[in-house]
């Protein structure tokens, strides 16, 4: 059976996240900061139009935001992850083929559905998401992967498409002129990195890759390369990607809200970023062969200089407490408090399934300890799933909240913190 994909893209996903509570801000330009109220990450369509671009330092900016009223928010990523799973389940209604590609994108596999006229039913799964959520998506709908994210491009830049593209049944010289339109920059797999590369060559629009030959694509691109030509010519060559894929690596990092020569706040930093990479592990029944911690100054201030310590593991652990104690013991090999430090960051690879555990002839891997770990893992677990997110911790990470990002101007968590829920009043008439 021909595969048949739907990207669902949400537009200006953080921003649009922003204005489900804050309607009056319809209309008005927004942008969303990083934690840290350090750069712009987010922008709504006015905001694109007024000039600000991604990534933009906000600092630059500070006069153009006020000039034009434009909406400042922190970062509120709690918020955005809990929309994002609203939204995916809607999908998951639609088909149990899925793929969650990013928080604010997913592919579909259509193939197994009966669908007559594609456009009339993306515009039906526009409306419902628009309607149940209240997020704006765009569908692009293709026999490939590359072509959906395409479609939902040109879905998104041309109202007259109604936030619907598909590639399905269009005519051949239509299909040209979608892939003339598109710029080499917004093709998935080639990107603002890429694009210099391929237009000193000569091509600029996606049609011209279309037109490529495979051999001479690979050339310049490699295996990736041929495997574009053929997916702008609809021949799938990424199939939708299974849930449970085994992860290769987990990373928590974060920038500090101010920089800091403390030790303890180090620590804090640790046993926090710790806790959160040892949950992922047994949320998804993982074991890690190896940990590492690294820190840093800050890259735009002279002096900037980096550290890392990695520890190899004899018995795979998720043991939170485990893993905060060893990065906590290799942080004191290099912290000096003539330093004053900027971001820190906890890694872990080499990943393996929980009932994948091994013995050895001999006893280097530690069985019982690793038996008594997971009895004790399950145990706070099951208290914090009962109780509630946070109910038990390590006292390790009440050193110091210094650490933590600033979010000055984040929204309240609308839909997950009861002490942040917005507050109705009626008034008496008079």
């Amino acid at each position: 059976m021909k595969p048949i994909f739907a990207l669902i893209d949400c537009n200006n996903f953080f921003v649009s996240c922003e204005r489900l509570f804050r309607p009056e801000l319809e209309g008005r330009p927004a942008v969303v900061l990083s934690s840290n109220d350090g750069c712009v990450v987010a922008r709504s369509n006015e905001a694109k139009q007024l000039g600000v671009p991604m990534g933009a330092p906000a600092f630059k900016f500070r006069y153009l935001f006020r000039q034009h009223n434009i909406a400042q928010f922190s970062a509120n990523f709690e918020l955005y992850g809990n929309i994002s799973k609203r939204i995916t389940e809607i999908l998951r209604q639609v088909t149990p083929r899925i793929e969650v590609y990013s928080v604010d994108e997913s592919f579909l596999d259509l193939s197994q559905l009966h669908i007559t006229d594609y456009v009339a039913w993306g515009n039906a799964l526009r409306e419902r998401v628009r309607q149940e959520i209240g997020v704006p998506v765009s569908i692009g709908i293709a026999p490939s992967k590359t072509l959906a994210k395409l479609g939902t491009e040109l879905a998104k830049k041309h109202p007259e498409h109604n936030g619907v593209f598909s590639f399905i049944d269009l005519p051949a010289q239509k299909w040209d002129a979608a892939l003339h339109q598109t710029p080499i920059k917004d093709i998935w797999g080639i990107g603002r990195q890429l694009s210099p590369k391929m237009k000193a060559e000569g091509f600029s629009t996606a049609l011209h890759i279309a037109q490529m030959r495979p051999q001479y694509a690979q050339q310049l691109m490699g295996v990736r390369g041929r495997q574009l030509v053929n997916e702008l010519h609809g021949e799938s060559c990424h199939p939708l990607e299974q849930q449970g894929k085994v992860a290769q690596s987990i990373l928590r990092s974060r920038t500090f809200g101010e920089d800091t020569n403390q030790a303890h706040v180090l620590e804090a930093a640790i046993a926090a970023l710790g806790a959160s990479a040892a949950w992922q592990l047994r949320h998804h029944h993982l074991l890690s062969k190896h940990i590492g911690v690294f820190v840093n100054t800050n890259r735009h201030k002279p002096g900037y200089r980096k550290w890392s310590r990695e520890i190899t593991l004899n018995t795979p652990t998720n043991d939170t407490g485990q893993i905060i104690q060893l990065l906590a013991q290799k942080l004191r090999e290099f912290y000096n408090p003539a330093h004053p430090y900027h971001r820190l960051g906890v890694f872990l690879y080499d990943l393996v399934p929980e009932e994948a555990l091994q013995t050895d002839v001999f006893g280097i891997t530690d069985v019982p300890g690793h038996d008594k770990s997971k009895a004790r893992m399950q145990a706070v677990d099951a208290i914090n799933k009962k109780f509630g997110k946070g109910r038990v911790y390590y006292a390790a990470e009440d050193l110091s909240k210094s650490w933590k990002p600033k979010g000055g101007i984040r929204s309240p968590r609308y839909v997950s913190q009861w002490s942040e829920l917005p507050v109705a009043r009626i008034m008496p008439n008079p």
